[in-house]
């Protein structure tokens, strides 16, 4: 699949796929085309310059304060990548009292709030102890993060209004961050290559037509098998993709991440003989520095371990596992990722989105809000005032 990053062994469920496959290719060319993806592209301009953001890459330790989509990109980028990051990330990314938000290293506050409203993200910045150094990320509008940030004279970078915060990965909320890590933003962004690329294009829509088939035949859950431990928040990003774009109208798939192999020893015999309502997904990364065997503690019955390292018997446990899903005739597709890089992972960010947009598109629901999720907010505002 796509190039030298990643290959893919697609779902292939369904064999005659022309008449649907010309709908999403249709809602594809619409799509390409729509202000919120092409922020997925090298063209797409920041609201901040070098010049604007230069005094804040100084830093070695930030504090990144958002929730949802304002922190899972950039935490799925931080840990997906850390081989290769020598800044330190501490994510401020729920309400916990446990937290220690006193550190005494010289640190960067990033507050990022799409919307500048967001309770919680209001609540972890007032009690981080000597707050001195913040940058501000929220949209251009009359809200309590932007009024704050005023009030401090603190630097403020615009988020766009027609970008929601699930897809902002690959905009401000993800690259400004990434670019803090010392990575290369331009180097995740490869919308207009991939999109001419028939081996991307040919995945993408088996993808979509798979997934909207096991709709069709009761299969609810996305379950996805992941045997690369600094990918669990790249799921993560995912699974609020996927739940808060298409969970609408008494629609929507639900998206669940497996720790491999470890729940080999857990939920793997529901998985293989449980209810037939689950569609995979096997992930995971390339890894030949990693720890190897001691033979010297190996005994004779387990000789064939010798001279093996972590990563080929994780990879021979996940292709025993593939191989057990194919003959009890159990849905999967199984990506691998053979370079860890910002280009790999601007892949997969392009390509889930594209798949979540375009799944939307045929289940008729629209990829792009979150209406109920607006009753809790309101709804906690309203408990808390009284």
């Amino acid at each position: 699949m796509f190039n030298k990053n990643i290959s893919l062994k697609e779902f292939g469920v369904v064999k005659n796929k022309k008449k649907i496959k010309s709908q999403i290719l249709k809602s594809l060319n619409y799509y390409k085309n729509y202000e919120l993806v092409k922020s997925f592209s090298k063209n797409y301009k920041y609201n901040f310059s070098q010049s604007q953001i230069k005094k804040y890459k100084k830093f070695n330790n930030y504090n990144l304060i958002g929730m949802g989509g304002s922190s899972l990109g950039a935490k799925a980028i931080y840990n997906f990548l850390s081989p290769k990051i020598q800044k330190k990330f501490t994510f401020i990314d729920n309400l916990s009292s446990k937290n220690n938000y006193q550190k005494k290293t010289k640190r960067l506050n990033i507050i990022i709030s799409k919307s500048g409203n967001t309770l919680e993200t209001i609540s972890n910045y007032s009690v981080i102890k000597g707050k001195k150094r913040n940058l501000f990320v929220c949209e251009n509008s009359d809200n309590y993060i932007k009024t704050l940030a005023n009030k401090l004279s603190c630097d403020i970078i615009s988020h766009k209004n027609y970008i929601g915060g699930r897809y902002s990965v690959l905009s401000e909320a993800g690259m400004l961050p990434a670019i803090f890590m010392g990575l290369k933003a331009e180097k995740f962004k490869n919308l207009n290559n991939l999109i001419k690329n028939k081996k991307f294009i040919n995945s993408l829509l088996d993808g979509v037509v798979s997934i909207k088939y096991f709709l069709s035949n009761k299969k609810f859950n996305s379950i996805i098998l992941n045997y690369d431990e600094l990918s669990t928040d790249l799921f993560k990003w995912y699974q609020q993709l996927l739940a808060e774009s298409l969970g609408k109208n008494s629609k929507g798939i639900l998206p669940l991440i497996s720790s491999m192999p470890k729940d080999n020893h857990s939920l793997m015999q529901l998985y293989l003989d449980g209810p037939k309502n689950s569609f995979f997904t096997f992930f995971d990364v390339n890894d030949h520095d990693n720890q190897k065997i001691n033979n010297l503690e190996i005994l004779q019955s387990y000789n064939f371990l010798k001279n093996k390292n972590l990563y080929q018997i994780k990879s021979a446990q996940k292709k025993a596992t593939e191989n057990i899903f194919r003959k009890k005739n159990i849905p999967f597709r199984s990506f691998r990722v053979l370079q860890r890089s910002e280009e790999a992972l601007g892949e997969l960010f392009t390509f889930f989105m594209l798949e979540t947009i375009l799944l939307g598109d045929l289940m008729k629901v629209n990829p792009f809000d979150q209406p109920s999720v607006e009753l809790i907010k309101t709804e906690a505002n309203k408990i808390l005032k009284n």
